[in-house]
């Protein structure tokens, strides 16, 4: 229902009435909007780690890459108010909530071994593909994209973009440390 109407424009009202029960009885099983939307994170990240990983499972380097890449945009564009959700940051000792969010970034960091990255080499990598696919993606789903160009293939390129980067990832920062 998240994903119809919009995590914004979701109420209680409107999710008891769609269930077919009074709004009361949803007090059972959350205790407020804000725990709505927190469990709707918590199973939208938990979804999202699921997809990447099944996207990677088999595969390694760029192939990798780009099957996560379309994977997470696919998945972002079926699902808005869940893909909105998921980037939702953790709840100070939302343990729950701590480890999935972990989890889906473990699978990205799993992948990016394979271009030997490690310490911050690799948060930056990982900060920078969430990143890329993130920008890419709320542009294309707020109808951003205007112009004439395909935008599967301005989103090709951006992965394979993204891919090459990463191929040169450690040498770039090398290279600016002796400038």
């Amino acid at each position: 229902m998240a994903d119809e109407v919009g995590l914004g424009r979701l109420t209680l009202a409107a999710l008891a009435d769609r269930l077919g029960v009074r709004q009361p009885s949803l007090y059972k099983h959350i205790d407020s909007m804000a725990g709505l939307h927190r469990d709707i994170a918590v199973n939208a990240k938990r979804e999202l780690g699921e997809v990447l990983a099944r996207a990677s499972v088999g595969r390694s380097g760029a192939d990798a890459i780009e099957a996560m890449s379309y994977a997470y945009r696919d998945w972002a564009r079926r699902h808005p108010a869940r893909y909105e959700a998921s980037n939702f940051r953790p709840a100070p000792g939302d343990v729950e909530d701590e480890d999935v969010s972990a989890a889906a970034i473990e699978i990205v960091a799993d992948v990016l071994t394979a271009y030997r990255l490690e310490g911050d080499d690799a948060v930056d990598a990982i900060r920078a593909f969430r990143s890329t696919l993130h920008g890419f993606v709320s542009y294309e789903t707020a109808g951003a994209f205007a112009l004439s160009a395909d935008v599967d293939r301005s989103f090709g390129r951006l992965v394979r973009g993204f891919i090459v980067a990463l191929t040169q990832w450690t040498d770039v920062v090398a290279a600016r440390r002796t400038t």
